[in-house]
């Protein structure tokens, strides 16, 4: 393995620890450091699309079996955001205004985030936990955050955590749970894209795929056990933090 493909590991295993204890699986970090060593943009795709199936799948098992997965819970955003996201993917809009416009929306977020992680607990304890997300509203914000992913190429959870806690739909880890619901299947739905990639596969992509899968597992395992609440909602900014620069940088 050369110098690059390692350091590309040790990136991939950071960022799957980062975001997979909040729930997200990484695709915006994975493609970030790619493109920060030069990989070809064919390439990019493919191999964050087969990280973030990982990583997301992992995520997923994990939070279902610690009961923060609801389907109930799931079930609007996706069936909204996967043909809005689909459709928006095809229209020819300049990227750069939508990266610049969604960055700031998510820098926005992030510090809304760190500024609610002081009383996190309190207003977790707050939310009833037979409360449900209304398919009135679900809906709509799944398309919506249906439309954003197409025009950006995100996996979606960086829109829908923040929402989640700000409408208080649910509590944090709970909202982590869906989110990596979502975020894995939409991912899933890409997975003909990663069929049909024309760009070949790197041949270190088993030893990354090894690299995120380790963090994924630290990382879920922060996300359930180990953070309190409170820095559970620091992480999530900071995750959003990092997908705000990607985009703003792109």
């Amino acid at each position: 393995m050369s110098e690059v493909e390692l350091l590309l590991a040790l990136l991939f295993a950071l960022v799957a620890v980062l975001y997979s204890s909040v729930g997200h699986a990484g695709a915006s970090g994975y493609i970030a450091a790619m493109a920060l060593v030069g990989l070809a943009p064919e390439t990019i795709r493919p191999t964050a699309l087969a990280l973030n199936l990982l990583v997301g799948g992992i995520g997923l098992v994990r939070f279902w079996r610690a009961g923060h997965v609801r389907w109930r819970h799931v079930l609007p955003f996706v069936l909204a955001s996967a043909p809005a996201a689909y459709f928006a993917a095809q229209v020819k809009l300049p990227r750069e205004t939508y990266s610049v416009l969604l960055g700031c929306v998510l820098l926005v977020a992030a510090f809304g985030v760190f500024r609610s992680a002081h009383d996190a607990q309190a207003a977790d304890d707050a939310i009833p936990g037979d409360r449900r997300v209304p398919w009135a509203a679900g809906l709509p914000a799944g398309a919506a955050i249906g439309v954003l992913s197409g025009l950006t190429g995100t996996g979606g959870a960086i829109f829908l955590t923040p929402l989640l806690l700000f409408m208080r739909w649910m509590p944090t880890r709970d909202a982590s749970g869906t989110s990596v619901a979502f975020v894995w299947i939409n991912s899933l739905t890409a997975l003909a894209g990663l069929l049909q990639a024309s760009g070949p596969l790197p041949q270190a992509l088993p030893a990354w795929l090894l690299a995120v899968a380790l963090g994924a597992l630290v990382g879920t395992q922060l996300g359930l056990r180990w953070l309190p609440v409170k820095a559970l909602r620091i992480a999530l900014g900071l995750v959003l933090l990092v997908a705000a620069g990607k985009l703003l940088s792109s």
